[in-house]
């Protein structure tokens, strides 16, 4: 097992999430077997109590794992399906220590950050590493990428430094590399690189010299500064790498390979196959991407992904209705679900940010101005998506989002909370019960068409939803979503909500147009609904965001973007008229995709007559 730690310094948010996938990517395509680790040192156990306005989005996993999001970065990346444990906290590892002296693992010991605790952080990175989390193949990874959260220097973080520390002496050198991020600032138009020269000392002060330092600025900067940031890091001038800001994010891996990341690792780490390869694709014609020199063989998909997402002119304009607008973090995997269907559509999506407290009546009193700027965006957009949330403030805008979507034929998606907000919207406006609410709204409403769910622990909050991947099984044929997804005769998909739909309301909520197409097992929860008499009229219980991958998007967003741009009836048309060009290859994982991508092999392509028409 190979190790490549990855570490920050200056600031945080410096891109080290990004890099993590990249790295992973970039070997990935070289034919290596990758798992990826976040370590975040906070004391929390995991990410399920954050607030989204100081640390974005919570992403769920597959075993309801609720983590960073940097942990969506690397599954869309690298197109893997990660466990609880690849994301470490100082709270699990306590928690895991003490819950061993506790039991009298250490025989009476006094239990110590070392050797204890830093002895807890090693063993369970070496089990995680071990474990296999790509769906195509169960086999052992060959390298394990560690995104080591926080800045170096940070008090939390030390523990685990001393820990790596250690580690690089347990594995052996040929096994452990180290890559460090840090921030080069331009002040007064000159690249500073006294900040980096500082982080890289004070990490080899703890014991870690960096093999390669990637230097994130906001241009590129001159070879004078790379010497210098060479000469006083103890790094070798060709391992120092200028990493700009770019305008498409698919262009990082291909900024690593051309700066020769892969040949060091193969050297670094002793990777005979991989040299193998990197030398046959040597021999290959370089083609230009964007003053890029690439090999084609290796990093086809991603050139191909990269040109791809730069050819898109024609834009479709979604209103992303939500309470926390102001942290874009907060709905990082729908923003990246809606540019994997932006791919599938041929259609570059631009989203216009909506507070939905600004919908409410309350702001047109207090702020007119900032509640006519609001509604402006939703008369003016393609479609109108309504993501999760919690708590009373903003659901009033959202349900005025999800009425003014149904009353105007506008292709509306709900999410969880919007999928919520649809259906009272449904019960106020269609069955005339005027005090239609949630559970979670108003606990003594005469209409609670959203319940608590009975088995959820009032008593904590950490851990007590419905999570990660459950099965959802559809009740009819006549089934837009059903169609998207392949006519499959369920979805596994992943979830994270404490509430659902009252199913005493939903006979008289079918009877009255709003069809539950999709529903749990036991066919008590309503997972899916649609609106037949509308264009795209969709909510959906689950979270589809989380599964999206840039060759694999997900069949919801993909529906929707689509009908923004009033094309779904043709995109679907198209199979029932010939039938005999229904795409029937199977991906690797097994499931069958009505939905075309355009580069992962596993699935049917688009043929280029149909791209053009769309």
């Amino acid at each position: 097992m190979k190790y490549i730690l990855v570490t920050g310094g200056v600031i945080s948010g410096v891109g080290k999430g990004v890099i993590s996938s990249s790295i992973g990517s970039v070997l990935k395509c070289c034919g290596l077997k990758v798992t990826s680790i976040k370590i975040d040192p906070y004391i929390n156990i995991d990410a399920g109590t954050f607030s989204p306005f100081e640390h974005g989005e919570v992403f769920v996993l597959d075993d309801g794992g609720e983590v960073d999001l940097d942990l969506g970065n690397y599954e869309r990346f690298l197109d893997l399906d990660l466990n609880n444990d690849n994301n470490i906290t100082t709270g699990k590892i306590y928690q895991h220590v003490i819950s061993k002296e506790r039991k009298g693992d250490y025989l009476g010991k006094t239990v110590q950050v070392i050797p204890h605790i830093t002895d807890a952080i090693q063993e369970w990175v070496e089990r995680v590493a071990k474990v296999s989390v790509d769906p195509y193949d169960a086999s052992e990874p060959e390298v394990c990428i560690i995104e080591l959260g926080g800045t170096i220097g940070d008090i939390e973080g030390m523990p685990f430094i001393e820990a790596f520390r250690q580690f690089q002496f347990r594995v052996k050198r040929e096994n452990f590399c180290s890559v460090h991020v840090s921030l080069v600032p331009i002040q007064n138009g000159e690249h500073k690189t006294k900040p980096t020269q500082n982080s890289v000392k004070e990490l080899r002060g703890l014991g870690i010299s960096p093999d390669i330092l990637i230097c994130r600025c906001a241009s590129s900067f001159p070879e004078s500064a790379r010497e210098k940031i060479s000469m006083f890091s103890h790094v070798e001038k060709d391992q120092v790498i200028c990493l700009p800001d770019v305008n498409n994010i698919y262009k990082v891996p291909l900024i690593l390979y051309e700066h020769k990341l892969a040949d060091f690792f193969a050297d670094r780490l002793s990777l005979k196959n991989m040299k193998q390869k990197l030398n046959e694709a040597a021999l290959m014609p370089k083609i230009d991407v964007d003053n890029l020199k690439i090999s084609e063989g290796i990093m086809k998909k991603w050139i191909e992904l990269y040109e791809r997402t730069e050819s898109l002119s024609k834009v479709v304009e979604i209103a992303l209705v939500g309470k926390y607008t102001t942290q874009s973090d907060t709905y990082a995997s729908m923003i990246k679900a809606l540019d994997h269907a932006g791919l599938e559509s041929n259609r570059k999506v631009k989203i216009l940010f909506v507070d939905s407290s600004d919908l409410e009546k309350a702001t047109q009193a207090e702020d007119p101005v900032r509640f006519h700027q609001a509604w402006q965006s939703i008369c003016r957009a393609d479609g109108i998506l309504v993501p999760g949330g919690f708590g009373t403030r903003g659901t009033e805008g959202m349900i005025a989002a999800a009425n003014w979507a149904r009353t105007n034929k506008k292709p509306y998606l709900g999410i969880c909370l919007g999928f919520q907000c649809a259906v009272i919207e449904y019960c106020r406006n269609v069955l005339n019960l005027n005090n239609a609410t949630s559970a979670e709204f108003d606990k003594n409403a005469e209409h609670q068409v959203v319940i608590e769910m009975p088995e959820h622990n009032q008593g904590q909050m950490g851990g007590t939803m419905r999570l990660g991947k459950r099965k959802t099984l559809f009740k009819t044929e006549d089934s837009i979503l059903r169609k998207l997804y392949g006519n499959v005769d369920h979805v596994d998909e992943r979830h994270r909500h404490r509430y659902e739909v009252n199913p005493k309301y939903v006979a008289d909520l079918e009877k009255n147009g709003m069809k539950f197409t999709g529903q749990s097992e036991d066919g008590n929860r309503m997972e899916i609904m649609e609106l037949r008499s509308h264009p795209y009229y969709v909510g959906v219980q689950y979270h589809p965001e989380y599964l999206s991958r840039p060759t694999r998007p997900s069949a919801p967003y993909v529906g929707f973007v689509l009908a923004a741009c009033k094309k779904l009836d043709s995109y679907l048309q198209k199979y029932e008229t010939n039938p005999t060009q229904r795409p029937n290859q199977t991906a690797l994982n097994g499931k069958k995709y009505f939905y075309l991508n355009t580069f992962d092999e596993s699935t049917a392509q688009l043929n280029s007559k149909f791209q053009d028409s769309i």
